[in-house]
């Protein structure tokens, strides 16, 4: 009975379906060529990946919604609203969200990679030490002593940042 009332719309669905798989296929190729290309490591990459999964699943959901009846006012309340929710309880955590966007951003323009001693200028605390790793929120960088240093993104991208010494890592030694 299901079957026979919604036989159009699961066809339109699977069709959607199989265009979000391609699309997905596509844009998780295109990010690990780029990852790969600049020298960025494989937790990025696939942490990279899983953003756009997320959106592109949110948006297949729109349109699975759609194909199903649901009007559009319908949907840009329900979106409207869920968003203004998220919106306001990230508020308080901004910057967490400003970490991840600017990981986002560093994914994609950042000039350093793993392995690099960089010297950050910053005038209440100048850092100069070795990118041991770029994740999602922040930067852990190790200083000479050996004392690891957690950086996080957001500051990364508003101080100037000065390339030391390319790959000082394996001149480094051990790490741990």
């Amino acid at each position: 009975m299901f079957l026979d009332n919604f036989k159009t719309e699961l066809i339109n669905s699977a069709i959607i379906l199989a265009i979000f798989l391609v699309i997905r296929f596509t844009v998780k190729l295109f990010i690990k060529k780029i990852g790969q290309k600049s020298g960025i490591n494989d937790a990025r990459i696939g942490l990279i990946s899983r953003y756009t999964t997320v959106t592109l699943f949110l948006i297949f959901i729109l349109f699975v919604a759609y194909i199903f009846g649901a009007k559009f006012e319908d949907l840009a309340v329900i979106f409207s609203s869920v968003f203004a929710v998220i919106g306001i309880g990230l508020f308080a955590i901004w910057s967490i969200l400003s970490n991840v966007t600017s990981g986002i951003i560093m994914f994609f323009s950042f000039p350093y990679k793993v392995g690099d001693k960089i010297k950050i200028h910053d005038k209440d605390a100048p850092i100069e030490a070795i990118i041991e790793d770029i994740r999602a929120f922040q930067l852990h960088l190790r200083l000479d002593n050996g004392d690891l240093v957690t950086y996080p993104n957001n500051l990364i991208l508003q101080k100037a940042v000065t390339l030391v010494q390319k790959d000082a890592i394996e001149d480094f030694g051990d790490m741990h």
